[in-house]
C-alpha cells in the first residue's frame, strides 16, 4: 500500500488539465474514488438556530479531501460532547472535486502528466480535493447563543486540522 504524500505538493491553486466527458472514452481521468467523506451535514438539521459561524479561509489552494473529513471529525466530536448533538448544526460548505492524480513512475509535484506528446498520458486518480479561494466558506456551524464559546473552539480546532490560515465569522442566522 502507498503512503499519502504530503499536503503541500497539492496545495498550489494552478488547474490541471483533467478533462471530464459524460462519455466515458472520452475522459482523460478514465477512474475516480468515491469521495472519502461520509456525510456533509452534521448535528441537528430540523431545528433553526440563532447564530452562524462561518470558518473562511485567507489562502487560495487546495485542501484535500482527507483533510476536510479530519476537520469535520474534530469538529463534530467536540461538539457533540460539550454541547450535545441535538443543539448544533455542522455543515462543509466546500466540495471536494478536483481529481488529484500521481504517476508512480515519476515523483514530485507536477508530475500528473508525465509525457507531453499527443496522447497526454496522466497518471492514475488519488483523491480529490477542495479548490478554496481567499475568504470562501469551508465550514458553518449553527448554534444558539448560549453555546457561542464552544462553537468558537470548534472553528479553531477546524482551521488546525486544515492546514490553512482561517478566520471565523460569527453573524446572526439569516445575515451574511
Amino acid at each position: 500500500m502507498t503512503t499519502l504524500r504530503p499536503g503541500r505538493t497539492i496545495r498550489p491553486f494552478k488547474i490541471p488539465y483533467s478533462r471530464k466527458s459524460k462519455y466515458k472514452s472520452s475522459n482523460y481521468a478514465k477512474v475516480s474514488q468515491q469521495p472519502k467523506i461520509t456525510q456533509y451535514i452534521s448535528g441537528n438539521n430540523s431545528q433553526k438556530f440563532d447564530l452562524k459561524i462561518a470558518v473562511l479561509s485567507k489562502q487560495q489552494l487546495q485542501i484535500r479531501e482527507n483533510a476536510l473529513e479530519a476537520a469535520r471529525i474534530v469538529a463534530n466530536k467536540y461538539l457533540t460532547d460539550n454541547v450535545g448533538d441535538q443543539n448544533f448544526k455542522l455543515i462543509l460548505v466546500s466540495f471536494p472535486h478536483q481529481i488529484l492524480r500521481e504517476h508512480k513512475l515519476a515523483t514530485g509535484a507536477g508530475a500528473d502528466r508525465f509525457s507531453s506528446g499527443m496522447q497526454k498520458s496522466f497518471g492514475k486518480p488519488t483523491g480529490f480535493a477542495a479548490r478554496v479561494r481567499a475568504g470562501d466558506r469551508v465550514f458553518e456551524i449553527h448554534l444558539n447563543n448560549d453555546h457561542l464559546n464552544e462553537a468558537k473552539t470548534a472553528a479553531v480546532k477546524i482551521g488546525k486540522k486544515l492546514g490553512v490560515r482561517t478566520l471565523y465569522l460569527v453573524s446572526k442566522n439569516g445575515s451574511v
